[in-house]
């Protein structure tokens, strides 16, 4: 009996060994969410201000820039005719929490007043 309670703690090591990746791996395998973003600067100085602000507060909601200006190629269709900005969140929850957040609703007038956008949330594929 002493010997089985032994065996016990290694057996348990074990199953957590083998399930803990697998637990893991459906954590990271969520869609993550998008924030996408055509703009058309109007107004070069006052935009400058917003992206001074939005950059910091998106880094705070745990967006990453995926793009964010840059070149771009067009291969069907017409491009942007500015910038095009792709951000990534955690889940599309979370980019909804950043979109709706009122320290983003008190920088966005800035966009608005210096630049036409058309702005999207969007669900990523489950990585």
């Amino acid at each position: 009996m002493n010997g089985k309670r032994h065996l016990l703690p290694a057996v348990a090591a074990l199953i957590l060994a083998a399930t803990g990746p697998t637990f893991l791996r459906a954590a990271t395998m969520a869609p993550r969410g998008y924030v996408i973003a055509e703009i058309t600067v109007t107004d070069p100085e006052a935009y400058k201000s917003y992206v001074a602000a939005v950059g910091p507060l998106a880094t705070h909601f745990g967006g990453k820039y995926v793009v964010r200006g840059g070149h771009i190629i067009a291969v069907e269709g017409d491009p942007p005719t500015d910038r095009f900005v792709v951000i990534e969140f955690d889940s599309l929850a979370a980019a909804r929490s950043f979109e709706d957040s009122p320290e983003y609703q008190a920088i966005a007038p800035l966009r608005r007043k210096s630049a036409r956008s058309r702005v999207f949330l969007v669900e990523g594929i489950s990585r």
